[in-house]
């Protein structure tokens, strides 16, 4: 029974790096992208994604839908959407004089939520609440979202006229926040090759089905995480909540608040996450400092000495995992 498991694990950890091989098919020089997307789905994460526009953040995620054989959503965000744009609303019926539902773009698996902060509060919020509850209320019913169901929000950094950023509170509901950045030189000369070849098939297979996901959520749930590490994990957390006690008197200075109990939580599941797809069943301390900055960065907020200073928190976070030992 074991050698079954032993192989359909292994069976299991090679289509994933499958998955990686056959998104690059279409989709250049994100793989570190590609990469945190697998860790939201195989730990019902959701993701933030910020860069500028041009970075093929849609391509690859709607790469990723089809790879997997999920259904696939964009809603475009604007100032005029309304709630019901993207959860639903009832409808009036007059053949059969009755109100009938009509399910909005949010039921999908996969649901890209393109410039997240281009609308208004009430409809942030209508998201937000969705990816907390795996529910919809619409009318007097309540729906049950199909699994998986992921978010993945982007965020522009640099048009911020006319947009509505989210609060802090809300943003430290996504599971990691990764920064999307410009391709190299020999990249963007291969996303030039392709993309401005009219004839370029986009085309995927499927490597992964729904059953199969949820089989990997279990297998990196049963990874093995140390309680030294899992302490490791808390004193991480704490050093952003009380630096001076770790001996980081000038961050202490740049930080206002530090990260939430969400953070502890998202780096272990993070860490097993990344432990999993090396193909190892336990976790290692390079595994937590890998993931560090993309589950600490959204979570750090920084007073406005650090903004005049130029300090940034990913200089917070990498002071901290200098200074943090492991016992």
């Amino acid at each position: 029974m074991e050698e079954a498991q032993l192989e359909k694990k292994n069976e299991l950890q090679q289509k994933v790096k499958d998955v990686m091989s056959e998104v690059s098919k279409v989709v250049v020089g994100q793989d570190y992208m590609v990469n945190r997307l697998l860790i939201g789905l195989f730990t019902n994460g959701h993701i933030l994604l910020e860069g500028v526009p041009g970075l093929a953040k849609t391509l690859t995620v709607n790469t990723l839908a089809n790879v997997l054989h999920l259904d696939f959503q964009r809603i475009q965000f604007t100032p005029d959407l309304m709630p019901s744009d993207l959860i639903g609303t009832m409808i009036y019926n007059q053949k059969q004089g009755n109100f009938e539902v009509k399910k909005g773009p949010i039921f999908s698996n996969l649901v890209l939520a393109d410039e997240v902060n281009r609308s208004p509060a009430k409809v942030q919020s209508a998201l937000l609440e969705a990816m907390q509850e795996k529910q919809v209320t619409i009318g007097e019913t309540t729906f049950q979202l199909d699994r998986p169901f992921l978010v993945l929000a982007t965020q522009n950094p640099v048009d911020q006229e006319g947009t509505y950023p989210l609060p802090e509170a809300q943003v430290d509901r996504f599971m990691l926040k990764v920064m999307v950045d410009y391709p190299t030189k020999a990249q963007e000369l291969e996303v030039m090759r392709r993309m401005s070849n009219m004839t370029f098939n986009k085309e995927v297979k499927t490597i992964l089905t729904k059953e199969e996901i949820f089989s990997i959520r279990e297998q990196v749930n049963n990874v093995e995480i140390s309680e030294s590490l899992e302490r490791y994990i808390i004193e991480l957390v704490y050093a952003t909540r009380s630096p001076l006690e770790y001996g980081l008197k000038q961050e202490a200075d740049y930080i206002q608040y530090g990260v939430s109990p969400r953070a502890s939580i998202n780096l272990n599941l993070s860490a097993k996450a990344v432990a999993y797809m090396e193909g190892r069943d336990y976790v290692l301390p390079e595994d937590i400092k890998e993931v560090a900055f993309d589950v600490m960065n959204h979570r750090i907020l920084l007073n406005y000495e650090a903004e005049a200073d130029g300090v940034t928190t990913k200089d917070i976070i990498e002071k901290i995992l200098k200074q943090v030992p492991i016992s």
